[in-house]
C-alpha cells in the first residue's frame, strides 16, 4: 500500500505494522487520466477517495447549466460527495480529474469495518471530519463577509501551490467571481 497513506494517518495517530496491514486491506488503488470522472451527478457514489497524486475538482452544476467548483483535492486530501457516500443517495455533484490522478478508494462498508475494527482510525477520521467542517464553515463565512479580493488572498495564503495547478477559470468558479475579476485580482498581486 502507498506509504503516503500511512504517513498521513500517523500525523494524527501512531500505527503498528499490523494495524496498517488491516487499514490497507480496506482500500483499493485506482488511477485516472486528466478529465476522467470518478463519479457524475446522479450516479451512486461507491467510494470516498484519498488522493495519492494528482488533482481533483468537485463540481455542482446548477439548473442553468452553470458549473460551481465546490472543492479542489490534491495530494493528502480526502474527497467525495460526502452526503451521497454516507447516506447512499445519488450524487448531487461530480468529481473530475484535473490532472492524471492516483487515489486510494474505500467503500462505505470497508470504512465502517475499519472504524469498528480499529478505534484509532475512528478517532483519526473524526479529526479529519472536524477539520473539514471547520474549513467549510470558514469558506462559508468568507463568502458572507469577504470581498472577492480578500477571498483570493485567503486562497493564496492557504494553498499557494494550488494557484499554479488550477486554470484561472476554475479558480474564478471556486471563488465565486468572473474570470475577468480574477484576472484583475491576479494582476494586483
Amino acid at each position: 500500500m502507498v506509504p503516503q497513506l500511512r504517513e498521513h494517518i500517523e500525523r494524527i495517530v501512531p500505527l503498528t505494522d499490523d494495524e496498517f496491514v488491516f487499514i490497507s486491506s480496506c482500500f483499493t488503488s485506482a488511477r485516472y487520466r486528466k478529465h476522467d470522472f470518478l463519479f457524475r451527478e446522479g450516479e451512486k457514489v461507491a467510494h470516498c477517495y484519498f488522493v495519492v497524486s494528482g488533482l481533483l475538482k468537485l463540481v455542482y452544476t446548477d439548473d442553468n447549466g452553470m458549473e460551481h467548483i465546490v472543492a479542489f483535492a490534491m495530494e493528502d486530501w480526502w474527497e467525495s460527495d460526502f452526503q451521497a457516500f454516507f447516506t447512499q443517495v445519488r450524487a448531487t455533484m461530480s468529481l473530475q480529474c484535473m490532472e492524471d490522478t492516483e487515489v486510494l478508494c474505500i467503500t462505505l462498508a470497508d470504512y465502517q469495518h475499519m472504524c469498528a475494527g480499529l478505534a484509532k482510525m475512528e478517532h483519526f477520521l473524526l479529526m479529519k471530519a472536524n477539520a473539514g467542517n471547520i474549513a467549510a464553515q470558514q469558506r462559508i463565512l468568507s463568502f458572507l463577509t469577504s470581498s472577492a479580493k480578500q477571498r483570493y488572498e485567503q486562497l493564496l495564503k492557504r494553498y499557494p501551490t494550488l494557484l499554479q495547478r488550477v486554470p484561472k477559470t476554475h479558480l474564478a468558479s471556486y471563488l465565486g467571481v468572473s474570470r475577468e475579476t480574477l484576472s484583475r485580482l491576479y494582476r494586483g498581486n
